[in-house]
């Protein structure tokens, strides 16, 4: 019984000396969220979210995605993708980018809306 008791305490000194783990710490993010809840492009096709040049994103009526960034300016860009859906055949379109400076734990959020220029993202209000 007197065994027991010490290794129990032992195991217990032992946990006491490992580092809990904490959600807190290091949040040197900013998010940034991207929907596209509104009927706002009258398309059903997919639509390419690209970061800094890279495709990050892909979303349909309905969807909205989110990302961890880092502080700074991020470019985005929006484009209709090819796909299963009729009619989402690639072709030419404007290609522009929107820069975003991003500030650290800053919420961003952006709807996807379409005018004469192409897509574009509108600010939009957090909603909570």
């Amino acid at each position: 019984m007197i065994k027991a008791a010490l290794g129990l305490v032992g195991v217990l000194g032992a946990l006491a000396v490992v580092p809990a783990a904490s959600a807190e710490g290091n949040s040197d993010y900013s998010v940034l969220i991207i929907s596209r809840e509104r009927l706002e492009v009258a398309t059903t096709c997919e639509i390419g979210v690209y970061l800094n040049d890279q495709l990050s994103g892909r979303l349909f009526q309905e969807q909205s995605t989110s990302f961890n960034l880092p502080p700074g300016p991020v470019d985005v860009r929006l484009r209709l993708l090819p796909g299963q859906v009729p009619g989402c055949a690639p072709g030419l379109e404007n290609q522009h980018n929107q820069r975003l400076n991003l500030q650290v734990g800053q919420i961003n959020k952006y709807r996807i809306a379409m005018d004469h220029d192409g897509l574009h993202l509108k600010r939009a209000g957090l909603g909570y």
